[in-house]
């Protein structure tokens, strides 16, 4: 039981500070914090990423549309699904 509590924990703190980190910036400053930053191309993670959402994961990381930019940036959660 301790492990599970310890799991739930850690993912309630980790969707919680992204709800606070999406309420708190613009979608141009969550995109530069994931992808600019660096000046680097897409890690793998991020294609898969960029596939699931319907955006060509062959375009870099400044080819994105500022729409493109805001769908990959925020994980659209629906607050008032989520309980603690």
């Amino acid at each position: 039981i301790h492990a599970i509590t310890a799991a739930n924990n850690l993912l309630a703190a980790a969707i919680d500070t992204r709800m606070f980190h999406e309420d708190a910036q613009s979608d141009e400053a969550l995109y530069k914090r994931l992808c600019l930053a660096n000046g680097k191309p897409f890690a793998p993670i991020m294609k898969k990423r960029l596939v699931k959402l319907g955006i060509d994961p062959n375009k870099s990381p400044e080819e994105l549309t500022s729409e493109e930019r805001s769908k990959f940036a925020r994980l659209d959660f629906d607050k008032s699904t989520i309980t603690w």
